[in-house]
C-alpha cells in the first residue's frame, strides 16, 4: 500500500510540474521549483485564472425533413433529457411547416425542461448542414432519420463519413404513414379482447 501511495504522489507531482510548465513564465517556474512547501498554493497563486466557459448549453441537433416521426422525436427528447442538452432543429422546410411538425411536441419539451430552437437552412442539404455545424461547436451530435435523405446517403455510401464535423446518429423509426405525431385512428378490438 505504501508503494501505491508513493507512486500516486509522484504522478500528482509530475502533473503539477507539467501544469506549471504550461502556464507560468520562466521566472515563475524557477520560483515554483525552488519552493519546497506550499507548492500547490504557489501554483494556484501564479496560474492565471482560467477562461470562464461560455454559458452556451450543449446542443443535440435534429435534422428534420418534410416529416417528423414520433419515434424520432421521442429519441431526441429522451437523449436531451439524459444529457441535459438543448435541442436545435435544423431544417430546409419553411417556418410554417417546421412549426406545424414540431407543435405536437412543444408540451413534452416544456415538461422536460428542454430548450428548443429552430434554424432554417438554405442551399444544398449536406453543405448547408456542414456550414452550420462548423460554426456552432456547442452541437454535440446530429440526429437524423435512417430512412431520410441524409440517412440513406450515409447508409448507401454516397456521402463520405466525415462530411459533417460532428458525429451523426441514424435513428430507426417505425413509420406507419403518420406524419409528425401519433396516429389518430381508433384501435380495432376483437371479440376476444372485449370479452377479457
Amino acid at each position: 500500500m505504501i508503494k501505491l501511495t508513493a507512486e500516486i504522489k509522484r504522478i500528482l507531482n509530475a502533473l503539477a510540474y507539467s501544469h506549471a510548465g504550461e502556464f507560468l513564465s520562466l521566472r515563475q517556474k524557477s520560483d515554483y521549483l525552488n519552493k519546497d512547501a506550499g507548492a500547490a498554493d504557489a501554483i494556484q497563486a501564479m496560474t492565471p485564472a482560467p477562461i470562464q466557459a461560455t454559458s452556451v448549453r450543449q446542443q443535440v441537433a435534429l435534422y428534420m425533413g418534410s416529416e417528423l416521426p414520433a419515434d424520432m422525436m421521442h429519441y431526441v427528447v429522451q437523449t436531451c433529457g439524459r444529457l441535459k442538452n438543448g435541442l436545435t432543429v435544423l431544417t430546409f422546410q419553411s417556418d410554417s411547416v417546421a412549426r406545424a411538425l414540431l407543435s405536437p411536441y412543444t408540451e413534452e419539451l416544456a415538461a422536460t425542461g428542454i430548450s428548443m430552437k429552430t434554424v432554417l437552412l438554405t442551399g444544398d442539404p449536406v453543405s448547408g448542414l456542414a456550414r452550420y455545424l462548423r460554426r456552432h461547436p456547442e452541437v454535440a451530435f446530429l440526429a437524423c432519420k435512417e430512412t431520410g435523405y441524409l440517412g440513406r446517403s450515409f447508409l448507401n455510401g454516397t456521402q463520405p463519413q466525415d462530411v459533417l464535423p460532428v458525429p451523426v446518429v441514424l435513428v430507426a423509426t417505425h413509420e406507419e404513414g403518420v406524419q409528425g405525431g401519433a396516429s389518430t385512428q381508433p384501435k380495432q378490438t376483437s371479440e376476444a379482447e372485449r370479452a377479457a
